[in-house]
């Protein structure tokens, strides 16, 4: 791989970030595939952004994700915690240590039987040098609800030093879960995990040539906000001034029949979001659910994608998908934004909170242009809200990054015959990036926006669960459904916003919890949290709120 990239270190804490980040990797790998088939084009993304290259102790190169992750026991089935590509680590310290040697195992853990066709554990070596899996199939219908852990489809190889368990508590089980803030925070506070961490860290910065930052992938909902927290602020005081930009991250619908679970959830995505605010860049909730309160409100909608919210393997996937759309920016090899530069656009005045929203797939028609399709979508640009902050139309935007993918660059621009009426002032664009510019212009004016127009689709190949009933392999839309093969790749329109619905959703979010009764929930006060920690969170989140009035914009 060529040299010279920006290098981003990502962290991954919680079991929903696993689901997230195990498609997100799975999307990185088949990117890569695609480049390694095309050696003649370099790719406009660039994967040493991501990736690091290695050796295992046999001499055999390696290009593995910089990644590290932060689980639970019992989380990762028939993952080993030290990975695949180093495993004679014992053997190499049974070579150095002269004295006696004595083994202690677990049980192993049962492979899940609908998905031993998913992944070959011995992978294969690809014409690029790097170590990846086998080819696979897609997980049948049906069999999707038996994935019960993210490394179940996971088919990405990771470093030793990638996976970090916390024993202490339990994945699975009515007793020993990380249930709460504070017991999240009190991790980070023991030194056996700090150390391990910190060392992690270490290990991955001190390889890099230019680290811009970290992509902090975070589950709010549960113990995991507080040790994203922690994670935050070691991550300010160890790297000032480098980019932290956090995924705060929400599994699909809930149940109002489970009271404690969904007070929970509130309190820990309040001081997640309030804690991660005061560390980060900036903090970008991720969720398919309605809202981010206690009233369930139904999931978000797709008109061209069919999917099952109650499962976390489909959720993630979506979720990943415009993850890997949105943070375009700064993985570009032509671009010189960083991940400071992309927060900076979007987190001025206090405003450390933004929104993500796409159009998953993008309706591309065969035949038609991109003046076209964006003209035909008008004011009524079907976005869908990615941060359980309802529809953003309405809102007064202050400012955004806008990611298009996937478009064919003969389909850029207009193509009417010379002398044809134009139908609207972007048939008179001369690019692509013209186009999509004047768009976002025509449909925020006076906004500071950042746009940038891919090629590259969104790969979708399996074990992507199969959404797209009629799209071809490329993603372009079908009058029926397709035969052969499932979809491939697909374009996708992603947008990360700074707007007024945030006022309304933070503002809401603190009233809520400031009518609840803590007494009756002694239980998570008692996990580390004060009452006065309780009275500043409030404090911040209307704070917060108080940033996103309509009428203060960049342009004022």
């Amino acid at each position: 791989m060529a040299g010279g990239a920006r290098e981003v270190l990502t962290l991954q804490l919680g079991h929903f970030a696993g689901f997230v980040g195990a498609h997100w990797w799975n999307q990185q790998d088949a990117a890569l595939g695609r480049m390694a088939e095309d050696e003649e084009s370099p790719g406009e993304l660039c994967p040493d952004v991501l990736y690091r290259t290695g050796r295992t102790l046999h001499g055999q190169e390696t290009y593995t994700p910089r990644l590290i992750l932060m689980d639970l026991k019992g989380s990762l089935n028939t993952l080993k915690e030290e990975g695949n590509l180093y495993r004679d680590r014992q053997l190499e310290a049974a070579v150095a240590w002269q004295g006696k040697l004595s083994t202690h195992r677990d049980d192993a853990q049962p492979k899940n039987p609908n998905l031993q066709g998913l992944l070959s554990a011995e992978g294969v070596r690809s014409s690029d040098g790097a170590w990846r899996a086998k080819l696979i199939q897609n997980i049948q219908n049906g069999k999707e609800n038996s994935i019960k852990v993210w490394s179940d489809f996971l088919r990405v190889h990771l470093h030793p030093r990638s996976i970090c368990v916390i024993h202490k508590y339990h994945h699975d089980g009515e007793t020993g879960r990380l249930e709460a803030f504070g017991q999240g925070e009190s991790v980070l506070k023991e030194p056996r995990y700090l150390e391990e961490l910190e060392d992690r860290l270490h290990f991955y910065v001190e390889e890099c040539d230019y680290l811009q930052g970290f992509q902090l992938l975070c589950d709010l909902h549960d113990g995991f906000s507080g040790v994203g927290a922690k994670t935050a602020e070691l991550l300010q005081d160890e790297y000032a001034g480098r980019g932290v930009l956090t995924w705060g991250l929400l599994p699909g619908p809930y149940s109002l029949g489970e009271p404690q679970k969904n007070i929970y959830r509130l309190l820990n995505t309040a001081f997640g979001l309030v804690h991660l605010t005061g560390y980060s860049s900036f903090v970008c909730p991720l969720s398919l659910g309605g809202n981010l309160g206690l009233r369930p409100k139904p999931p978000v909608n797709f008109p061209s994608l069919h999917y099952d919210a109650t499962l976390p393997f489909h959720c993630s996937a979506i979720l990943a998908t415009a993850l890997d759309t949105v943070t375009v920016p700064y993985r570009l090899r032509s671009s010189m934004v960083t991940m400071a530069h992309l927060a900076d656009v979007l987190s001025f005045s206090g405003k450390k909170v933004v929104t993500a929203e796409a159009i998953i797939p993008f309706p591309l028609v065969r035949g038609q242009s991109l003046p076209d399709i964006l003209t035909q979508l008008g004011e009524a640009t079907p976005w869908t809200s990615l941060s359980a902050c309802g529809d953003s139309a309405g809102h007064r935007c202050f400012a955004q990054s806008v990611v298009l993918r996937g478009i064919d660059r003969a389909s850029h621009t207009s193509k009417l015959n010379p002398g044809t009426p134009l139908p609207s002032a972007l048939h008179a664009c001369a690019s692509g990036e013209e186009v999509l510019a004047q768009y976002l212009q025509q449909q925020h004016p006076r906004v500071l926006s950042s746009s940038h127009l891919l090629l590259t689709p969104c790969k979708v190949a399996p074990p992507y669960p199969h959404f797209f009933s009629s799209f071809s392999q490329k993603g372009l839309a079908m009058d029926s459904t397709p035969k052969g093969a499932a979809v491939q790749s697909i374009p996708v329109f992603g947008a990360l916003r700074s707007t007024s619905s945030l006022h309304r959703t933070l503002g809401d979010l603190a009233e809520e919890l400031s009518r609840l009764d803590l007494r009756r929930w002694a239980s998570f006060m008692d996990a580390g949290v004060e009452q006065d920690d309780m009275e500043e969170m409030l404090h911040e989140l209307h704070r917060l709120a108080q940033c996103y009035q309509e009428g203060d914009s960049l342009s004022n």
